[in-house]
């Protein structure tokens, strides 16, 4: 019988499928925070390129006959963005974060350079929030 002043009174010890359940998110959620790191560098890569293009097309006005050979870049972009919100959507809500951090994620598709910047603070918070969750 235990005591009212016992600290172990009315809790219990957590189950065995509620121990591998918890195991089993803490698993999908860094699976889908790999591949958000990789389409993360992928998609900041190629807006990189894209950026190159670009500049090679409307800046330096660079001859068709070279041009012939980028033009299939807008096109890669287009997809490995489409990828990435795929990705960011899933770890988005296997994370369980807020709208804006949606945003910012989505948006470090579209801008230069901020791929990275954003990777960076979201791998360190899912990494946190994943430790977190395997001390409860």
């Amino acid at each position: 019988m235990t005591s009212p002043s016992d600290p172990t009174a009315g809790s219990a010890a957590p189950t065995e499928a509620a121990v591998a359940a918890r195991e089993k998110i803490i698993r999908a959620a860094q699976g889908a925070l790999k591949r958000y790191r990789v389409m993360a560098y992928v998609t900041g890569v190629m807006l990189l390129v894209l950026v190159v293009e670009m500049a090679m097309k409307y800046v330096f006005k660079v001859d068709d006959d070279i041009m012939r050979y980028v033009t299939w870049i807008p096109y890669a972009h287009g997809w490995v963005y489409v990828v990435y919100l795929v990705t960011v959507v899933d770890l988005w809500s296997k994370m369980r974060w807020t709208v804006g951090r949606l945003v910012v994620m989505v948006l470090g598709g579209v801008v230069p350079v901020m791929s990275f910047l954003v990777e960076k603070r979201v791998h360190a918070d899912a990494e946190a929030r994943v430790a977190q969750a395997r001390t409860v």
